[in-house]
């Protein structure tokens, strides 16, 4: 009750304002303190007010909103330390499905290097091409093989 009745004094109130600027010939700007100081007799009338000044004396919505907060702030959290530990669900999946699966991938030449072959010997290093050339025959399974794992 109190509500309604202290937007309807300010409803009031903008309304003379709007007629003294109205009366000083700044019609655009009455109209627009008009406008504004209709808004909250509206929003008595649309029952917004009394549906608002339920929602602020109700501990229960109060706890509502703390729930809310509650279960926003644990989302966030668990955000964080997924970003911080730099890899999702489905990287560690790709990752532990990576481990499980072969050293040698079936397309690739030589073995890929990872921590389970320990037993491979390093290849000679051939004899460096020109960098624009390239051998016709040369073979990129390794370098394909590599991509592939990475998912690229």
């Amino acid at each position: 009750m109190l509500a309604e009745t202290i937007c309807s004094a300010v409803s009031a109130a903008g309304l003379g304002i709007a007629a003294i600027t109205a009366y000083r010939k700044r019609f655009l700007a009455a109209t627009r303190i008009a406008a504004y100081s209709l808004v909250p007799v509206g929003l008595v009338m649309t029952g917004v007010v009394e549906w608002l000044s339920d929602i602020v004396f109700k501990p229960s919505v109060w706890l509502g909103f703390g729930l809310l907060a509650l279960a926003w702030l644990l989302f966030m959290t668990t955000r964080a330390v997924e970003r911080r530990s730099g890899s999702t669900r489905k990287e560690r999946k790709a990752a532990r499905a990576a481990s499980q699966g072969d050293v040698v991938s079936p397309a690739a030449s030589t073995p890929s290097l990872t921590s389970a072959n320990t037993t491979a010997r390093p290849q000679p290093r051939a004899k460096k091409e020109p960098q624009g050339a390239a051998a016709p025959g040369e073979d990129f399974s390794d370098i394909e093989a590599i991509l592939k794992k990475h998912g690229i």
